[in-house]
């Protein structure tokens, strides 16, 4: 099934690695290194304005900026692997 990001944006439950709350990105050094290492590319801001990030979604190709927050995001794919929906 998809989980809905923000905006017109729906990725794969099954390709979500991580979602994090944005707040994190400053707190940790793991996540700084992270998104220090991605190419341009490789980052997705959904938002109009990059102020309005929520939350983090991290999938193995991309990295996206979500103005949708953590624990919604979170509900959202729990929801889809609850219903049994995420089989293939």
């Amino acid at each position: 099934m998809f989980v809905h990001i923000g905006g017109y944006t729906v990725i794969r439950s099954k390709d979500i690695v991580a979602i994090l709350n944005y707040d994190v990105h400053e707190s940790s050094t793991v996540t700084q290194q992270y998104l220090a290492s991605l190419n341009e590319n490789e980052i997705v801001k959904i938002a109009p304005d990059g102020d309005s990030t929520k939350s983090l979604v991290v999938t193995s190709e991309k990295l996206y900026h979500s103005p949708i927050s953590s624990t919604t995001l979170k509900r959202r794919s729990q929801n889809m692997l609850d219903d049994g929906n995420d089989e293939p």
